[in-house]
C-alpha cells in the first residue's frame, strides 16, 4: 500500500481525504478482490472436499475427526489452535454438516469443568484461591467459556493441557461416534435445545470432564509445605 500511496497524486483540496477515505477504500477493494479471485477458489475446493468426506465417512473416521477437533479445542483454551477448530466446524454448518460443531463445542466445555472436578477430588493439592477458581470455572464451562481453565494453565501448563486434551478428545470422539448434531455456532447449556441427542451430548461432556479432572488430580503434585 505504501507504493500505491506514493504514486497517487491528488489535488491539494483532496489531499486531506487521502488517509481517511481514499486509501481505506482502495485497500478494501484490493483485499476484497484478492479474497474473491485468489483465496476463495482454493478454499472453496478444500471445503467441498471436506464436506464430501464428512458426509460419507464411517464411524472410524468420524471418531478420528472427533479426537482431532477435541484435541485442538483443548490445546490453547481460546487461542489460535482452538479458534481454527471452531472456524472449521462453523464452516461445516454452512454446508449442512452439523456433527463437527457438536464435537468441538462438547470438547470446549471440558477443560474448565474438568478443573472444577480436579479441585473437588484433590482439594489438598490446591490452595484456597485455586479452589475458588474451580468454582468459577465450572460456571464458565457450562457457558462454553474455555478460558475458565486459564488460571490453572498459567500455574501448571503442561499437566493441565495434557489432562484437558485427554478429556476433550474423548468428548469429541463420543460426540462424533454418536452422530450428535448441533445447528448453532456456539456451545454451552444454552444450545441444548438445538442438539439432536441432548442426553448423549451431556454424557460426552460429563465423561470428558471426569477424565480431565481425574487425570489432573492424579498427576498434579502436592502443594509445597
Amino acid at each position: 500500500m505504501s507504493v500505491v500511496c506514493d504514486n497517487i497524486k491528488l489535488s491539494p483540496s483532496l489531499t486531506s481525504l487521502k488517509p481517511i477515505l481514499i486509501l481505506p477504500l482502495l485497500g478494501s477493494l484490493i483485499v476484497g478482490l484478492g479474497m474473491i479471485y485468489v483465496i476463495n477458489p482454493p478454499v472453496a475446493s478444500i471445503m467441498t472436499t471436506l464436506t464430501d468426506w464428512l458426509r460419507t465417512m464411517g464411524e472410524v473416521n468420524a471418531v478420528i475427526l472427533g479426537i482431532i477437533l477435541g484435541t485442538m479445542m483443548c490445546t490453547d483454551m481460546g487461542g489460535p489452535v482452538n479458534k481454527a477448530a471452531y472456524t472449521f466446524s462453523v464452516g461445516m454448518i454452512a454446508s449442512q454438516v452439523y456433527t463437527p460443531i457438536a464435537a468441538a463445542m462438547a470438547a470446549g466445555m471440558v477443560p474448565p469443568i474438568g478443573m472444577t472436578i480436579a479441585t473437588l477430588i484433590a482439594r489438598n493439592k490446591f490452595n484456597e484461591n485455586q479452589r475458588n477458581a474451580g468454582k468459577v470455572s465450572f460456571l464458565l464451562g457450562l457457558c462454553f467459556i474455555s478460558e475458565g481453565a486459564l488460571p490453572f494453565v498459567a500455574a501448571d501448563p503442561i499437566r493441565v493441557i495434557v489432562s484437558a486434551i485427554l478429556g476433550g478428545a474423548t468428548a469429541g470422539a463420543i460426540s462424533m461416534w454418536a452422530g450428535i448434531q448441533l445447528q448453532a455456532p456456539h456451545g454451552g447449556l444454552f444450545v441444548i435445545p438445538f442438539v439432536s441427542q441432548p442426553v448423549l451430548y451431556l454424557a460426552a461432556i460429563a465423561i470428558g470432564s471426569v477424565i480431565t479432572g481425574v487425570v489432573y488430580s492424579i498427576i498434579k503434585p502436592k502443594l509445597a509445605e
